[in-house]
């Protein structure tokens, strides 16, 4: 029962119809509702207090832009210098991403908005590539920005939904046994004292906006910043393997990694497959010493042969730096925190697939771990299985 129903005629039936009618497909907004009260009052369908009251009734509180005197979005008028400023991908890469993705011909979000899949894609590129407003990217893709929040977060909603299993759980894809064992000798052959260290292992601090509830949960003492923390696990071809978060701030390592359960699927997974012989990952001092995890030495007074094993260690384990570093140098939204608001944006899936994507420009366009080790990565067929 509506509550001004004793004010209101049967106008409101026709005004719902005609619009519907004139919008068709496409998401009712405030521009077009209030274009039919104005057509509705000059035939007098409703009176003035009636128009009055209702066209207050659906006006926006948000700024409104003039979307409309902009041309829609169309990929293929923009060269590859442009789609990898903007984008982080070549066109014809962008194309070819969609596809391995899995996306639909066209995206239906929860409120019934139809989008074709290329433009929502590169919305959500656009969007993380560097810190901006859904203001700015009005300009570019034609829509009002209530459009362009529901479109970019329905697509991170996607990408995550779909594969998020590819960092969050154990890929026995990427990380068979006979691929750990190639990791193992490109690592030793790059100088490495460890013979069977397939990857590296680290935390990384992710700083968010200061909460305006729970700060003490997500402070971290070490780099004095609220935040987040995930676990990552680089792999000599410049991916990231394994990814566990996001976690909140004021924990330790050693703490995501009894969380994670990572260790116990290198117990179960991570094992030569011609002797048995177990296959490590290499952290920090901050680690605990098992027989799939080493670290370095640690102490005031070290032996020559440990300060030889710590130091060709170092230079080895410094390439999970570059791919933590690659992900927020790519995608610079990750690192405006006055934009990443916990409980008001998901911050962890963020990363999550913005991580993803990484991993996709990683195998299109090679990194510098990956040169680093002489190990290309696998293709995007072979990853977005």
């Amino acid at each position: 029962m509506f509550a001004g129903d004793k004010i209101f005629p049967p106008f409101l039936k026709f005004v719902y119809l005609f619009t519907r009618l004139v919008i068709q497909t496409k998401m009712p907004n405030f521009r077009e509702t209030r274009a039919c009260l104005a057509y509705a009052y000059r035939n007098r369908f409703i009176n003035e207090r009636e128009f009055v009251l209702l066209y207050d009734l659906h006006k926006s509180k948000n700024p409104e832009f003039p979307y409309w005197n902009y041309e829609r979005f169309d990929l293929d008028q923009k060269t590859n210098d442009e789609c990898k400023a903007e984008f982080r991908f070549y066109r014809e890469d962008i194309y070819k991403l969609a596809e391995q993705l899995q996306l639909p011909d066209e995206i239906t979000t929860y409120n019934g908005l139809v989008v074709a899949s290329v433009p929502a894609l590169c919305m959500y590129l656009k969007r993380y590539a560097y810190p901006c407003r859904y203001g700015d990217l009005l300009y570019h893709f034609a829509r009002p920005v209530p459009e362009l929040s529901i479109i970019t977060n329905h697509m991170m909603d996607l990408i995550y939904g779909r594969w998020h299993h590819l960092l969050t759980r154990y890929n026995h894809d990427l990380l068979s046994p006979p691929k750990l064992l190639q990791y193992a000798q490109v690592i030793e052959q790059a100088g490495a004292a460890l013979d069977n260290c397939w990857g590296f292992v680290d935390g990384t601090v992710r700083p968010v906006c200061r909460p305006s509830e729970n700060q003490r949960v997500l402070y971290n003492g070490h780099k004095r910043v609220h935040s987040i923390k995930f676990q990552a696990v680089a792999l000599p071809n410049g991916l990231v393997g394994n990814l566990f978060g996001p976690i909140e701030g004021r924990r330790h390592d050693s703490f995501m990694l009894a969380t994670s359960g990572f260790l116990q699927d290198l117990q179960r997974f991570s094992n030569c497959p011609v002797t048995g012989d177990p296959l490590c990952v290499y952290g920090d001092p901050a680690y605990p010493i098992r027989a799939h995890l080493q670290r370095p030495y640690k102490g005031g007074v070290l032996t020559p042969a440990q300060q030889d094993f710590n130091t060709s260690m170092s230079t080895v384990r410094s390439s999970v730096e570059w791919i933590f570093g690659d992900i927020v140098n790519y995608f610079k939204f990750l690192d405006f925190k006055k934009n990443l608001k916990i409980g008001l944006n998901a911050v962890g899936k963020m990363y999550v697939t913005c991580a993803l994507m990484q991993n996709a420009r990683s195998i299109l366009y090679g990194s510098a771990t990956s040169e680093y080790f002489g190990l290309n990565p696998p293709t995007l067929e072979e990853y977005f299985i």
